[in-house]
């Protein structure tokens, strides 16, 4: 799935995705972003991710920021 950050709290290590096309949006924990060392969104980023159901709720995982185009 695709999705834009909502907020991301460095904090308190989580935030909300907003998913593209509207919805509810998806809780996401520091846990569930994919990368090397200290792991950070930030608001407006583009990411894509997965949509896994936890007992408090559905959890994005996997998440991944989306690399902008960049004119050559």
């Amino acid at each position: 799935m695709k999705g834009t950050v909502k907020w991301f709290s460095r904090v308190k290590g989580y935030g909300f995705i907003a998913p593209e096309g509207g919805g509810k949006e998806i809780f996401v924990h520091f846990s569930g972003i994919e990368g090397e060392g200290y792991r950070n969104l930030e608001e407006g980023q583009q990411v894509t991710y997965r949509v896994e159901d936890t007992p408090k709720g559905p959890q994005a995982v996997e998440v991944r920021a989306m690399m902008e185009d960049k004119p050559a």
